[in-house]
């Protein structure tokens, strides 16, 4: 029986030694969306496209435009039935902007939960590129099968001490899960799940054209369907700065100094 044991054993060690280790994971995934060369070259990065809000039912199509800086800065703007609904985040302050009672736009600070994630957000292209230089540890916590794809699970620790997961396919070296925490009183151990799907290549980076957002165990709460990527464009300052209050009006969006492909419904 001993050479059935040393079989098991040589098995064990060669299937041990076929799972890569964290940093070749991260490498290949580097690769995978296009190089890390490619990736140090992008500043500034706008998503256009649409909201499907699978809580609001009907089918409902909400349009937006995402603008991104390095490290973390990001102006979000969303229209619903004529209304603008927006946040932005400058670095160090965040604001959100809503219709108030009156039909004017109700600017509010972030609070202290919602301006300590935008913080440690590396926005353009996440935690894994470069991450060594951002004081990012990462680990191989396991394999996983995430909706019948292999994928090895990474432990990924911020430098502010906060923890995230992300799902990397065993195949492409994609990301195609991350697991966040979810500031919840009533249930501190909720996450927040979030699935990337329909990559596609713009100016050479693999960019997921579609990002699936919500709790765990149940359906997402909404869906980012991009329907345009602009690499480098040019940003004025303001779009980062503090919302002002104006006059209500007919809520439109421009990116980089030209309209966007949509309108307000």
């Amino acid at each position: 029986m001993r050479w059935l044991a040393a079989a098991a054993l040589a098995i064990c060690v060669q299937a041990a030694a076929a799972v890569p280790d964290a940093a070749e994971i991260v490498a290949k995934n580097i690769d995978a969306r296009g190089g890390l060369d490619a990736w140090r070259q992008v500043e500034t990065m706008t998503w256009i496209g649409h909201v499907e809000n699978a809580r609001a039912g009907g089918g409902a199509s909400l349009p937006f435009v995402l603008e991104m800086k390095r490290p973390n800065k990001t102006h979000f703007e969303i229209i619903a039935h004529s209304d603008k609904f927006l946040r932005v985040y400058d670095g160090a302050r965040g604001w959100k902007v809503r219709p108030g009672a009156d039909g004017l736009p109700d600017v509010q600070l972030f609070s202290l939960e919602e301006a300590k994630f935008a913080h440690d957000e590396f926005v353009i292209e996440g935690a894994l590129i470069d991450h060594e230089a951002k004081r990012v540890a990462v680990s191989l916590e396991g394999l996983d099968q995430v909706e019948g794809r292999n994928t090895y699970r990474l432990s990924v620790k911020l430098p502010s001490g906060a923890a995230r997961r992300i799902w990397i396919d065993a195949e492409s070296y994609l990301d195609i899960k991350h697991e966040r925490p979810f500031s919840n009183p009533r249930d501190p151990r909720a996450t927040v799940a979030v699935f990337y799907r329909d990559y596609r290549v713009v100016d050479g980076l693999q960019i997921p054209h579609r990002i699936e957002t919500g709790m765990m165990l149940g359906n997402p709460a909404s869906t980012l369907v991009i329907e345009r990527v602009l690499v480098n464009p040019e940003l004025p300052p303001r779009a980062f700065a503090k919302p002002a209050a104006p006059a209500k009006r007919r809520a439109t969006v421009s990116v980089g100094g030209e309209s966007p492909p949509w309108r307000a419904p």
